[in-house]
C-alpha cells in the first residue's frame, strides 16, 4: 500500500531515468582530490599543489600532450590570490593505448589514476592563515566507443600560510616523493 507522498514511476519517467544515464556525466567519471606538500607553508618557499585524479574504470582521458592536435588536452589551471606566483604545471606521461575507434593508431591518454601538480611560491605578501583557492582541471572523458562532452572541474585548494622562517613538515609523502614530469 502506498503512502501519502510516494512517487510511482510511470513508463514514460522510467524510459526518460534509462535515457539519461545512457550518457552519464563527464564532470562524475573524473574525482579530483587537492594536496599541499608542505604544512604549514612558510612566506617565500616554494610548496606544491597535487591533484590527484580517479578515473572511472572504462574511461580514460587525453594527456597533456595528446596524440593528435584535434584532441582535448588534459589541463590544470590555478586563479592564484594576491601573494601566490606559479613556477610550473608538471603532467605526468601518459600511456598509449588503442581503442576500437582508433585500431592502428595508440592514444596518448590517462586512465586508472593520475597525479598534475602545480610549483608554486608563497611570496611574503601571501596572506598569513588559511588561504583557499580555486583550480580548474579541464579534461574530455571518453570510454572505448564515446567521448563526453570537455568539461572544466573546479578544486578548492586550501593552503595554511605561516611567516617566513616558521618550521614546516613535509605534507603527503606517499604523493610528493614521486617526481612529475613537464
Amino acid at each position: 500500500m502506498l503512502a501519502a507522498g510516494d512517487f510511482v514511476p510511470s513508463a514514460s519517467s522510467a524510459a526518460a531515468a534509462q535515457s539519461s544515464t545512457d550518457v552519464p556525466n563527464p564532470a562524475a567519471i573524473v574525482k579530483p582530490r587537492a594536496f599541499v606538500s608542505l604544512a604549514p607553508v612558510p612566506r617565500g618557499k616554494e610548496f606544491q599543489v597535487a591533484v590527484a585524479v580517479e578515473i572511472a574504470p572504462g574511461y580514460h582521458m587525453n594527456s597533456h600532450h595528446p596524440t593528435d592536435q584535434y584532441l582535448i588536452a588534459t589541463t590544470l589551471t590555478a586563479k592564484l590570490p594576491t601573494g601566490f606566483e606559479l613556477r610550473d604545471t608538471l603532467y605526468p606521461a601518459g600511456r598509449v593505448e588503442k581503442f576500437s575507434f582508433s585500431p592502428d593508431k595508440g592514444l596518448d591518454v590517462y586512465s586508472g589514476s593520475v597525479t598534475l601538480k602545480l610549483r608554486l611560491i608563497a611570496h611574503n605578501d601571501a596572506p598569513i592563515g588559511a588561504v583557499t583557492f580555486p583550480v580548474t582541471l579541464r579534461y574530455q572523458a571518453c570510454n572505448d566507443t564515446t567521448c563526453l562532452p570537455p568539461v572544466k572541474v573546479p578544486v578548492d585548494v586550501r593552503v595554511d600560510v605561516a611567516a617566513a622562517g616558521t618550521a614546516t613538515h613535509t605534507a603527503h609523502p606517499e604523493i610528493f616523493s614521486t617526481p612529475a614530469t613537464k
